[in-house]
Parts: structure tokens; sequence; C-alpha cells
């Protein structure tokens, strides 16, 4: 092995010995392989000699080491060597070759050689017995009164301590007829449900799962679901760990009868029943339709389009003859479940259990998605629960699962960088083939992208073929002097790095309505590699987008202030008419954006474009736009069309708060300005009580009779508003300052528009609700403003960066998505592409830099791994 197979000499030799047969191992078991034997093995340089059986202990000792190559870095896989030894009898066939006879008799045969064993006691019948006779050989004869037995006078051990050592042995391997198989394990059922009903796991490890019964499936299955609807995951672990099989348990029919079995009183029924209600028509019980049916539809209710919808490939349906269901028995209820750790997992969390959740989430597998997936559900129930108990238990589940989440793909990036790459980007089939990127945004994980991991994931997709610690100033200099790129002041990432590294971050793509197509980069020459490289990184095109839409502001005000000619056909001027086509440009951007990038209907693309507030802004500014460009092109309407558009300019301006977002120190200043105008609308409510109750007061004690419409709003709203400012025309409210004016106490006069006399009657009260009404706007109101800006800005500042890394994932994916070319020059982009995807009907690739496609090897793999 070491000359033909160039293995290194081993430190230590560890041979691991136990049950070969179909029994199951217990779980920590499997535990004390994975994380003790595996990394002594590592550590020490040994060998692990194991039978070279897919059975039993030598197939948990093939997956312990198994999963620790994947997981652990290339030097680390190099030192666990695992060899396995299949023994000559049972390559023949032969029922049964290493037996506890063999190995009482290798046990000793070691013992004598002074051959260490480590022995698991509590994992099976043979390191039971072996366990305890030692501790009985140990003290009988090895006493310190005995002397030590050597030679042929080990033959005289006492007939007592022969029959102590017989008696072992029956204990732990009597003979078949003794055995207590299962139908004398159905005795003991009764038991294990009264066990079960009164929640005693301890007297049922202790009494019932000690050994001695040999339960099988259909012992268990009944108790299992009672453990299951009465919430009680200890019993649901111990019944796993002895012999119930998941895979074997979990249909559909029975999915079915345990969504059946909700509380009336919880919100997964109510909202179960309120999708019943939508569907029938009428308020019908959760046994009159198809389950599994009504389940999908509320998941993705509460996931949106984060994935596709669960259990519709194993029922065969489609959108289109899902509502053309008939009621009956159906085929798909006896299969098995393909995910049953994962569909238990969301069975539990949609009723907020929380120690069931997490033990199903820990057996399920994809465990950063899983945890993404159950915090997302959790935050959309806590926003429909109408109980505050309830909705603070859904918000601390949610949380401890995106906890979970940060914590395991922690584990996973300190292990391997590009593997944890690969876990961020890959589309789970058990989740709908969602990504842990696309589920952690719809979960609002602000913590875990926080995580430096994946900021360097969407580090790397930013910049490209670029490397990140470019400077800002070359990436400017470059862009506007292109033949620098053949120089040495850019710097790109080696194209043999890139092979090795995760094909998603690297195969770069041609324009497409979803980002470009890929490139070989073997296959182009030099100056067209680097071109490409160059220009269809995200962060070129934002910086040309930049650019060129301050050259687009410049023009506006341009032609808002200098070239904005009459109504044709003296007008629009030729500028016009560019900024016209300029905005063109803009609205087939927002086009392409709302209907080809994005979830798989067309309802949820725009679903999902007009939930953005900066999509609704854009919206806002071309509205206004095609309003004033309307107006302006009518004598009639021409000042009214220059308003709009000069409206429509501050519209535009706004937009580039946004392009800011991706500057860390701008960034959460940003979010930071955003909720302080929720602050400033509650501060405006308040301002707004006060204002109309001293303006109304104010003008009726200062003019008894005043019927113009327009004098009254400004002298009640305009003119308290101003007093805020200092600006308090003391002439017109105090008598004593009032000086010569005309005016008239005649309402017929008055009517006609004359200006009505001050009312001096009661003028000192006007004095004193003028004190009153600043002394509580300027000290009370403002210093209420300012304590709230102060409580936001404090309470976002402490958690600025995690604020930020969770907004630049969106300014990321939206200049991802986005052509090279900037407007007005995209429209070029946009006809290539439609040519490209359409006519010649060529894919695009560069939607695998946020998403990839698991590959399965093998099914019984797949429910090797599920069945755990």
């Amino acid at each position: 092995m070491t000359a033909h197979w160039g293995l290194p000499l081993p430190n230590l030799v560890v041979s691991v010995v136990g049950g070969e047969g179909h029994e199951k191992i217990k779980t920590w078991v499997r535990d004390v392989l994975r994380n003790g034997l595996v990394r002594a093995a590592q550590s020490t340089g040994a060998w692990i000699l194991t039978g070279g059986l897919r059975e039993g202990i030598s197939r948990c000792v093939g997956e312990a080491v198994r999963d620790h190559g994947a997981a652990a870095p290339a030097l680390s896989r190099k030192k666990v060597i695992a060899v396995g030894l299949a023994p000559w009898g049972l390559v023949h066939n032969r029922q049964q070759l290493v037996q506890a006879q063999v190995l009482i008799i290798q046990l000793d045969a070691s013992l004598r050689k002074a051959t260490p064993w480590l022995v698991l006691a509590g994992s099976g019948p043979a390191a039971d017995l072996i366990s305890e006779l030692l501790g009985n050989l140990s003290s009988a004869s090895l006493s310190p009164t005995s002397p030590p037995v050597e030679g042929e006078a080990a033959e005289g051990l006492s007939p007592e301590l022969r029959d102590r050592v017989r008696e072992k042995i029956q204990k732990y391997f009597p003979a078949e007829a003794d055995k207590r198989v299962s139908s004398e394990a159905s005795e003991y059922t009764e038991e294990l449900k009264l066990a079960v009903a009164w929640n005693r796991v301890d007297i049922a490890k202790t009494e019932l799962f000690n050994g001695d019964i040999q339960w099988k499936y259909e012992d268990l299955e009944d108790s299992m679901t009672d453990a299951l609807i009465n919430d009680k995951p200890q019993f649901v672990r111990l019944f796993c760990e002895n012999g119930l099989n998941i895979l074997d348990y979990l249909t559909y029919r029975r999915l079915e009868s345990l969504y059946h079995s909700l509380s009336d009183s919880s919100l997964a029924y109510v909202l179960l029943q309120r999708r019943l209600s939508e569907r029938q028509g009428l308020a019908g019980s959760l046994y009159n339709v198809d389950g599994d049916v009504t389940v999908s539809r509320l998941l993705w209710d509460l996931l949106g389009d984060v994935c596709q919808p669960f259990y519709y490939g194993p029922l065969g349906l489609d959108h289109s003859i899902i509502n053309k269901m008939l009621l009956g028995e159906c085929m798909y209820r006896d299969q098995r479940c393909l995910s049953p750790w994962a569909a238990l997992f969301i069975w539990a969390v949609l009723q907020n259990r929380s120690d069931m959740a997490v033990y199903f989430w820990e057996m399920a597998g994809e465990s950063v998605l899983s945890a993404l997936g159950g915090c997302k559900i959790l935050r959309e129930l806590s926003k429909l629960e109408s109980e505050t108990e309830n909705k603070l238990a859904m918000k601390e589940l949610a949380q401890k699962f995106e906890n979970l989440a940060h914590d395991v793909f922690g584990e996973c990036y300190q292990s391997s960088e590009n593997r944890s790459f690969t876990l961020l980007i890959r589309k789970s089939p058990v989740w709908g083939g969602a990504t842990c990127l696309q589920m952690a945004i719809a979960a609002d994980a602000r913590l875990f992208f926080s995580h430096d991991g994946v900021q360097s994931l969407l580090s790397q997709i930013w910049w490209g073929d670029m490397e990140r610690s470019t400077e800002v100033w070359k990436l400017v200099l470059t862009f506007f002097l292109p033949p620098l790129l053949y120089t040495n002041l850019m710097s790109f990432r080696d194209q043999e790095e890139e092979v090795k590294s995760l094909e998603v971050n690297h195969i770069r793509d041609n324009e497409s309505l979803d980002g470009n197509d890929a490139t070989v980069f073997s296959l182009r020459p030099f100056i067209v590699s680097r071109w490409r490289q160059f220009w269809f990184a995200p962060v070129t095109s934002f910086l040309g987008n930049v650019l060129m839409y301050f050259l687009f502001l410049c023009l506006f005000a341009y032609v808002l202030l200098v070239d904005f000619k009459p109504p044709p056909p003296h007008g629009p001027s030729t500028l016009e008419f560019v900024l016209y086509f300029w905005v063109f440009t803009l609205v087939c951007e927002e086009i392409r954006q709302t209907f080809f990038v994005g979830g798989n209907f067309v309802i949820q693309r725009m679903r999902n474009y007009i939930q953005d507030v900066w999509n609704k802004c854009d919206l806002t500014a071309i509205a206004l736009f095609t309003l004033a460009l309307c107006c302006r092109m009518f004598p009639w309407s021409y000042q009214f069309g220059r308003a709009v558009m000069a409206i429509d300019y501050m519209v535009f301006t706004l937009r580039l708060i946004h392009i800011f977002a991706i500057h860390k120190q701008l960034g959460p200043k940003i979010i930071i300005v955003g909720k302080m105008m929720k602050d400033v609308f509650f501060f405006l409510f308040f301002l707004a009580v006060w204002l109309t109750a001293y303006g109304v007061a104010n003008q009726a004690l200062l003019y008894s009779y005043d019927p113009r419409p327009n004098w009254i709003l400004r002298r009640v709203f305009y003119r308290p508003y101003l007093h805020i400012f200092g600006q308090i025309p003391i002439n017109e409210m105090d008598a004593d300052k009032l000086g010569d004016m005309n005016c008239t106490n005649d309402t017929t006069r008055i009517e006609a528009g004359e200006e009505p006399c001050m009312n001096t009657n009661a003028n000192w009260l006007v004095v004193i609700l003028l004190v009153i009404y600043l002394l509580f706007t300027n000290i009370v109101l403002v210093n209420l403003l300012i304590a709230m800006f102060s409580y936001t800005f404090s309470k976002v500042q402490e958690h600025s960066d995690t604020y930020w890394k969770f907004q630049r994932y969106n300014l990321i994916v939206e200049y991802h998505s986005r052509p090279c070319l900037a407007p007005p020059f995209i429209i070029i982009s946009h006809l290539h592409l439609f040519i490209k995807r359409y006519i010649r009907r060529i894919p695009s690739v560069k939607s695998k830099h946020f998403g990839e496609k698991l590959q399965v090897e093998h099914a019984d793999r797949k429910y090797d791994i599920e069945g755990r």
C-alpha cells in the first residue's frame, strides 16, 4: 500500500470492530466516530481499518471519513486514511463471520499481547458484554491479594466466576428461541403508549429500550404518531434511534393526517381553513380535500416565489389543472415522502414548536437553507399572528434559526471558502430550487448577510474577473482610457485559479435579459478577453451608469432652464428630443427589469418589481415625465407641463440616493434618513393637531367674518406653520402695534373682496395663545423630533455595518443583471439581446452566478442521507 498507492507510513493503526449486520447504529455512536475517531486519526496520522462492508459500523466509519473529506481543506483530507478489509467468508456469501465468540477470543489474544482496545459501552451487545466482563475479570483475578494468573493456571478459574461469565453471555446473546421478538414486544406496546402519554422518556429508556426487547417498525408506528401530534420531541428522537425508519414511516397519507391534527386555535389551522374556503367557496373540513395541495398553496403564500411550490411533483400537478382535482382516493398518498425530515421540519415550524423543529432541522440536511427557510416562514407567520405572546415566540424562534444558519455557514467558510460559496448559490431540490442567498434576502436575514463569507462572495461577483483589491481611481482612469487595460495598471485573477474555483463566479456572459453569455478564455484572443473581463464586470456597469446618469441630469437641467422651447411648431428643441430619447431608453430598461428578470411567472416578476421602493420612484418619475411631455405640446397646458417637468427633475435627482447605497459610509446614512422619515410622519401628526387647534382659534379671534377660502387656509395653516420658524407678523396680531390699513366691517364689501378689519376685543387672548403655541411647538414638539432622530440614529448606527451589507446585496444583483452599456446606449444591448434570446435562441449562463443546480449522484445515497 505504501509502494503502489503512495500512502504514508502510519503512526498508529486503529482497527474498528463491531456489528456488521442490518441493525441500526445508535446516533451517539455515529457522533463518536465523526467527532472522535476521524479527528484523532487526522491529528496522529493514523490508519483506520474496518471490515470493508457497506453495513453496520463499517458503513458509519466510511460516511464519517467521507463527510470529513467533503468539509475539510485539502491538506487535512490527506491525513485521514481508511482501509476496508472485507472478511473472506463474507466474500463467499457466508451468513456471518465475525461473531461474539470470535470477538472474545480476539480480545483475549490481544490482551495477552498487551494490545490496547477501546470499547464503547452501550453501543451494542458485544461491547456491553466485553466492558462488563473486563470489569469483573479485573476485579476478581487482578486484585491486590491474588497473584497474577499465567499460563495454564488461567484455566483454574473458580466455578463461580465461570458461572457469572456464562450468565453474562446468556444475558447479552440469548438463543434465538429465548429472544423476545416482535410478537413478545407487542405485549409492551401498551406500556410504551402510557410512557408517551405521561411523557416519561426516562422510563422508556431504562425499561423498554434497554436492549432486552427487539422492537420493530410496526410496534413504534402508532406511538411515533402520538409523539408527533402531542409535541414530544424526546420520544421522536428515541424512536428514530431504536428501529423506526423515517422513510417507511412518512408517506403523503400520514403527512396529511399530521396536518389534519392541527389544533383549532393554531394560526396554521386558521390559514389552511381560509385557503380551503377560497378554493371551495365554503368553509369545509380538512378531511374533505387533498391536504398536501392546500399546504402547498399555504407555503407558497408564506415563501412567495423564492422556491417552487412544495409537493406538486409527487402529486403530478401543475397550475393549469390544480383547481380541477377531484376529491377521493389518490395514488400519491401511499408514496414515500421524498424528503421526510424536511417535511416534518416545515410541519413543526408552522406550529411554532421549537424543540421539535430544531430536532428535525438537525436531521433534515441542507442545514443553512433549512434554517433560513424556517426563519422566513416564522417571520411571515408572526406578521399574521394576532396574539402578542405567540408573535414574540415566533420572532424568537426565527432569530434562533437565523443564528443557526449564520453559525453553520461560519464553520463551512472556515473549512473551505470555495465550497462555502457553492453552498450559497446552489439550488436545492428539497426547497424547490431555492438558494441560500435567495432565502436569506426573503427572510430579511441581515445577520446572515453580515457574515464575511457572504460578503466575500458578493465582492467576488461585484468585481468580476478583476482583483477585489483594485483601487477605485485605477478603475475610473481605465474607464476613460481603455488602452490601460493592457498594461499592468489593472490586475485580473489568474485564469487557472478561475477554473479551480467556482464556475459560477468566473463564467462571464455576453449581455442577456438576465445578463451576459459565457465565454471561454482559452478560445478568445487576449485583447478581446481582457476587454470583456473589464466591461462586463458589474462594478464597471455601475460606474458607467453613474457617470451617464450625472450627464442625464445635466442635460435635463439645461433643457429645463435654458432650452425649453414653446409648443410646436416652435419647439421642442434638438436637445429636448435627445432628452426624450434618453428617457425612452430608461423606460426600455425598466420594462426589461419588470418582465424579464426574477421569478418564473410574469405576475411574480411584476410584484417583485413593484415591491422595491426605488422602482416605485422610477415609475413615478417616468409617469410625471410622460404627463409633462403631453402637456407641453399644447399652448393651453404648456405652463402646467413645464411645472410638472420641474417636479419630475426633483424626482430624478432624488434617485441618486440609491446609487450611493454601495458606499460603506453613505449606505447606512441613507438607511438612517429613510427611518427618520417615519419619525417625521409621527411628528407631523402631533404638529397638525396642535397647528389646527391654534390656527382656527387664532383666526376666529382676529377676524369676526372673513368668508374667503384662500385667506382662511392661509391664516389657519400657513401662517401658524411659519410662526414655528420665527416669522410672526406682530403688526397684524397685536392691537398696540396695529397700523393704519384700509379695511371694512361691512359683510357685503367683505364678500366682494375687501380686507376685513381685525377684531381687537380679545386681543390679549390672541397673544397668550401665541405664546403657548410657540412654547409647545418650538420646545416640546421640536425636541421630541430631535429625540426621535437621536434614538433612530443610535439604533441604526449600532448595526450600521449589518444594515449596509444587507442593502448591498440588492444593488449588486441589480447591476449584475444589467447589460454593460448605460443609457442611452443601452438600447443597443437590448436589440442585441432580443436577437440572441428570441431569434438565435442562445440561453444565458450568467444566472449561474446566483444559482447553480445540485447534482444528485445516486438516488439510494439520497435516501440514505434522508433516512438517518
